[in-house]
């Protein structure tokens, strides 16, 4: 994603003799037009007037660092300001054309997401699907690309990252000496036992839950295991690879046969990719991910749930009909969510509520309380309640989200942030029309915002290669004067001036944050023994616990159950303060302007305004031409370089949210390890002890006070992150900006023709825009003209 693209690749490189490197090789243009196959016609002609202005863009790059290559490969020495050009240019020309954007489906077991990405595929049964019980055991990607067949990549963990497990593994299924009969019940009961049985015998057969950890390395899996850790699948129809892929992401019931030699490494697939050849439904550059509700046991699949769900920008949570109204499942995955704007990347979230063709016509009848108009018909009745579900979820998440995000978050302004879907009804249309399920409502949400984040894209990609053809032109230009290096000194010490007024700007944007910091830690001090109580409490005293808590303890305080839900001690220990600092934290990473100047990244784009403003004024009163090169060149390099640490701060801010549960984990990490160890007759009270009495002393040694320390620290270093690289990359630019005599200059290839073309793309840009505008008015005109869609459904045969 452009989001998650480190903002050093848009500052300049640094000076080294590395830099004669090809290229890489352009698209073909019949692969660039299958991109645009899942777009109405008026979004395809807007997408291709960008796209071949991005080629072109390239074409130019491309042309200018051959000419520039070629005319200095013989020179012994090579300006500083001919090789940061050069540098420059192979950076823009390997920039990725769209980063992907990722749209997490994350719902609870049998909530309905593999069902879902079928019918926005148009793929039946593509993805396994199975009522109310795990049905997709791993993370699943699904995008389209250029291929001709459908593919499927299946990731394993590696034998490291399983022998790990394995360890794991064996230490739950260690039986304590000596236990009395309930306790032994209690065991056999036990969840995280159960599940570890299970993925044992899956991989080595029956009888292996009884081997040691050593026996278990020697023994060998049932399974092929490839050396290379990865499984590749090819087919021509999508029935053939979803049959060849079923059993790799099927989740396989306990008490079943053994069956294929596929399932037999189900507890070894991590990730599986699937990409569909030329979709006109789903387009190029979007991957659905298919997201299970609570993370694994396994270290590695469980980092890879969490980073998967921070690099989406968009969250789709999914809930069916009879779920949604409430449950602590649903709660938490809500919450989960929030987090993920919070921490992540992401920027739009969405409630999808799904099967919405249930209803039971006699209860809703009777227990109906709006309208004065009759039901005549079970269709009428799914429709009124879907639209009366949309108005108080709605109303509920908005209200929700306004208690923890900032209030000009993105995914506030959306007007819908509601939609009920209905899978089934897609395909069947008994009782509503295509357009009712909404389905192709959630692939217009796609379509929209990829194709925004491709307009924001290319014009970023222009005017940057804009910028760098001023400064070819800066080096070549005769109209620079001879005391021209006085006024970028001068501007020198403008910037150093100007970039410690930033310091103290982000000192005081910061500062925001240690009010709710102390008061969230006040709050955890009083609370955190009546919330570890709540979380250790489960079901019937300690029955079928035993062995879940020794997970939690082996993971330092984090265990992913299939029927507990996720457990985290750390997160939950620290949610006071959270509770506290969200709306600020929030508040801090937004883009809005607030008058307050608790936002970050206002203060950026004023420190850029400041110095293009100064830049203007030497200008001008000093000689400049009012459109010198160099002045242009000066003002587009600083906005790229600026503009590109918004992905840097972006990658920062998790590591500054999650500090204070990594923070709590590393302190309490020794009564984890204490507990993890006792075994024996009631074990599960004394792990219990272990954690209360480990957790009062690391309160009372200022367990809290850490935690915020750190925190505050984290947002110490990105301000001094952010400095350095002000300062190390508008000192480069000033230095070759300055004048001739500095020996920077040296006397380029004619590349006047690729200017003067550079020079007309970039006027493009606005033309392009406005003709997007143009036909996307025209098109809203007619929609709006037109009869509705909506209507008696189609009558199928």
């Amino acid at each position: 994603m452009a989001e998650t693209e480190d903002c050093v690749g848009q500052e300049p490189h640094p000076v080294d003799d590395d830099f004669f490197k090809e290229p890489m090789k352009k698209r073909r243009r019949s692969d660039r037009d299958q991109r645009f196959r899942a777009f109405p016609s008026v979004e395809q002609s807007t997408l291709k007037e960008y796209e071949k202005l991005e080629s072109r863009t390239r074409r130019v790059l491309s042309n200018t660092y051959q000419k520039l290559i070629q005319s200095v490969f013989l020179d012994d020495s090579i300006p500083n300001g001919v090789k940061y050009l050069i540098n420059r240019l192979l950076a823009l020309i390997e920039k990725p054309s769209l980063d992907p954007i990722y749209v997490g489906l994350f719902g609870s077991t049998g909530a309905g997401k593999s069902s879902l990405i079928n019918a926005i595929i148009q793929q039946a049964m593509f993805l396994p699907v199975s009522g109310e019980s795990i049905c997709t055991s791993c993370i699943v990607q699904v995008s389209s690309g250029c291929c001709e067949q459908y593919e499927a990549k299946i990731h394993l963990l590696s034998n490291q990252e399983w022998k790990q497990e394995l360890k794991n593994l064996t230490k739950l299924l260690h039986r304590p000496e000596q236990l009395g009969r309930e306790e032994e019940d209690a065991w056999d009961r036990d969840d995280a036992v159960e599940e570890a049985i299970w993925k044992l015998q899956m991989v080595y057969g029956n009888g292996v839950e009884r081997k040691s950890y050593e026996e278990l390395l020697r023994a060998k899996p049932k399974g092929k295991i490839p050396t290379s850790r990865v499984i590749t699948l090819k087919a021509e129809e999508a029935g053939e690879l979803s049959l060849k892929l079923d059993p790799y992401i099927r989740t396989q019931r306990r008490g079943w046969d053994e069956g294929s030699a596929e399932t037999q490494i189900w507890p070894l697939i991590k990730l599986v990719e699937v990409t569909l050849p030329k979709s006109e439904l789903i387009p190029e550059g979007v991957v659905l991910v298919d997201i299970p509700g609570t993370g694994d046991f396994n270290s590695k699949r469980d980092e890879m749930w969490r980073k998967t769900i921070d690099k989406c920008s968009v969250i789709w949570l999914i809930s069916d009909i009879e779920r949604v109204s409430g449950g602590r499942a649903h709660e938490d995955l809500l919450n989960e969510s929030i987090k993920a704007c919070q921490r992540g990347f992401c920027r739009d979230m969405a409630l999808v509520v799904t099967k919405t063709d249930k209803l039971h016509l006699p209860e809703y009848l009777r227990e109906r309380k709006v309208g004065s108009q009759a039901i005549q018909s079970q269709r009428e009745a799914v429709l009124e309640r879907n639209e009366m579900i949309k108005l108080q979820r709605n109303k509920v998440l908005k209200e929700k989200l306004k208690r923890k995000l900032p209030t000009d978050s993105r995914v506030l302004e959306d007007s819908e942030l509601v939609y009920t879907v209905s899978a089934q009804e897609y395909w069947q249309q008994a009782l509503l029309t295509e357009e009712e399920t909404e389905i192709p409502k959630l692939r217009e949400y796609i379509r929209r915002r990829l194709l925004d984040k491709k307009r924001r894209m290319v014009t970023k990609y222009v005017t940057e290669a804009f910028g760098l053809f001023l400064l070819t032109d800066s080096f070549s230009c005769t109209d620079n004067l001879p005391n021209e290096h006085l006024h970028v000194s001068g501007l020198r010490r403008f910037v150093e001036e100007k970039i410690q007024l930033l310091e103290k700007a982000i000192d005081q944007c910061f500062a925001h944050i240690v009010q709710p910091l102390q008061e969230g830690v006040q709050n955890a001090r009083s609370s955190y023994r009546q919330i570890l109580g709540v979380c250790l409490v489960r079901s019937r005293g300690n029955q079928g616990f035993h062995q879940t808590l020794k997970a939690v303890c082996l993971k330092n305080g984090i265990y992913a159950s299939r029927t507990l839900g996720r457990i985290d001690l750390n997160e939950a220990i620290t949610q006071p303060i959270y509770e506290q600092i969200d709306p600020v934290f929030g508040g801090i990473f937004r883009s809005g302007k607030p008058s307050d100047g608790s936002a970050l990244m206002p203060h950026i784009d004023a420190f850029k305004r400041s110095l293009q403003e100064k830049m203007t004024e030497i200008g001008i009163r000093n000689g400049w031409k009012y459109d010198s090169y160099k002045k242009s060149f000066l003002i587009q390099e600083i906005s790229a370089i600026l503009g590109g640490l918004e992905g840097h701060i972006l990658r920062r801010k998790r590591r500054i949210y999650e500090s204070l549960s990594t923070s709590v984990q590393n302190d309490l990490k020794p009564c984890y390890e204490e507990a993890a160890q006792i075994t024996g007759k009631k074990a599960c009270e004394r792990m219990k002890d272990v954690l209360r009495r480990g957790l009062d002393q690391q309160v009372d040694e200022g367990m809290f006070e850490r935690a915020q320390e750190r925190m505050q620290h984290q947002f110490h270093q990105l301000k001094n992150g952010i400095t350095e690289k002000v300062k190390g990359s508008v000192t480069t630019m000033l230095t070759l900006a300055s004048s001739q005599g500095d020996g920077l200059y040296k006397e380029l290839a004619d590349v006047k023709s690729e200017c003067k073309e550079m020079e007309k793309l970039h006027r493009s840009l606005r033309e392009v825009a406005e003709n997007a505008l143009l036909r996307r008015g025209m098109q809203d005109f007619l929609l709006r003209m037109s009869p509705s869609k909506s209507g008696p459904p189609k009558t199928w045969i």
